[in-house]
């Protein structure tokens, strides 16, 4: 069976973007706004990043924000775009029930696939308190994975199975033992995370770990890494995890600081979007365009 709508070809979308021998990007959204901007930027898929929809909300990155807020967000996100999106779904919001409603959820509103990770509900992010933080049981995780596996009616639906052994220090035998259990519970993809500032732990990952699945990286840390060498190592995907929000943040910290200070708009006008192109991304033309088609027209009142 087959989810209605238009998550069957974003689905395959995603599943092409991961599956292609070229290297491919994600970019990370946190609303519609952001997500709108995404695609016309000319990126082919969306990271909805946990920890950018949590600060856009106002929380912590620690499951503050439920899951059926993450999931508004993710909604307004595929609304306003025709991209595909992989939800950061952090460890999946609980147990191995909690995956199966998520998945469910994530396709009736057109998300193409889901990211969890191998570590405890409620998580904290990769890099607060140098990532000292306890892994789930790694059967119990590729359980959760084989459950998400079970529950998606798209057979294109994506499942990335996230570790985060390097994150937490136990060493690269230990990442690659937890990619293969999730390997063979029917993940779609492996994502491993590192918190360190040269690419060397994912390399080696990547040449031991060989093609067994397409292989994501989020080089957050080790930014200063030619792409180049990610292609050539053979990595599928690399995320851009969070500088939208983060460039966003620092905007309107200028901006709030400038008009606190100097008390009027001449200095910050000329530097912010006019809002003839608020209107436009909001497809305000469109909306025109249908009132003249779906409205009555009313006739002149009489004097």
């Amino acid at each position: 069976m087959t989810a209605p709508g238009r998550t069957t070809s974003r689905a395959a979308a995603l599943r092409h973007l991961l599956d292609r021998p070229e290297l491919s990007f994600l970019m990370e959204a946190h609303n519609g706004l952001s997500a709108k901007l995404v695609e016309r930027a000319g990126f082919e898929g969306i990271w909805a990043s946990g920890l950018s929809i949590a600060a856009a909300l106002g929380v912590r990155d620690s499951n503050e924000a439920s899951w059926t807020q993450v999931l508004e967000v993710a909604e307004f996100m595929s609304d306003a775009t025709r991209i595909p999106i992989l939800l950061d779904g952090d460890t999946g919001y609980g147990n191995f029930n909690s995956v199966r409603r998520l998945v469910r959820k994530l396709e009736q509103r057109g998300v193409a696939g889901v990211c969890v990770e191998d570590k405890l509900f409620p998580k904290m992010n990769s890099f607060v308190r140098g990532g000292a933080q306890p892994l789930a049981d790694a059967e119990e995780f590729a359980g959760k994975i084989g459950a998400a596996k079970s529950a998606q009616h798209d057979p294109d639906f994506v499942v990335v199975a996230r570790t985060e052994a390097l994150i937490a220090g136990q060493g690269l035998a230990e990442a690659l033992r937890r990619a293969e259990l999730y390997r063979c519970a029917g993940a779609d993809a492996i994502l491993v995370h590192s918190a360190r500032s040269d690419a060397d732990e994912v390399r080696a990952f990547k040449a031991e770990w060989g093609d067994r699945l397409p292989v994501v990286i989020v080089p957050t840390k080790y930014y200063r890494t030619p792409t180049e060498v990610f292609a050539e190592d053979g990595f599928s995907t690399v995320v851009w995890a969070n500088h939208l929000m983060r460039s966003a943040l620092r905007a309107m910290q200028i901006t709030a600081s400038t008009i606190f200070a100097e008390q009027h708009l001449r200095n910050v006008e000329g530097a912010v979007a006019p809002l003839a192109e608020v209107f436009e991304i909001q497809g305000e033309d469109e909306l025109a365009e249908a009132e003249q088609r779906w409205l009555p027209q009313r006739n002149t009142p009489r004097r």
